[in-house]
């Protein structure tokens, strides 16, 4: 599944959900905790996979994380234990950019 710009997320391994802001990545699979997300709509909030412990630092509302190239930016809309990642590799969370000096 290619993830697409207003696309939700939901995790399968805790409450982890977030909306996709940016995607120029290609094909490549979003994973929170060690396990896929699927869309939301899919979302069975019964059966859920094992969190991965390795992968577990959690994510945090109203933050926006992305890689480090800028090629995926997620808005995470409910948190969760699980640490988000594209490709294998962990998200980092956005900083806001510092306002220009009015002096």
């Amino acid at each position: 599944m290619t993830p697409r710009i207003g696309m939700m997320l939901t995790s399968t391994v805790d409450h982890t959900s977030v909306v996709v802001v940016r995607w120029t990545a290609g094909d490549q699979e979003v994973t929170c905790g060690g396990a896929p997300m699927i869309d939301s709509a899919q979302a069975d909030p019964v059966s859920r996979q094992p969190l991965d412990p390795g992968k577990s630092a959690g994510t945090l509302l109203g933050k926006r994380y992305a890689t480090e190239d800028g090629s995926v930016e997620l808005l995470c809309t409910r948190p969760g234990q699980g640490t988000l990642a594209v490709g294998g590799v962990p998200l980092l969370v956005k900083s806001a950019r510092p306002l220009p000096a009015s002096d």
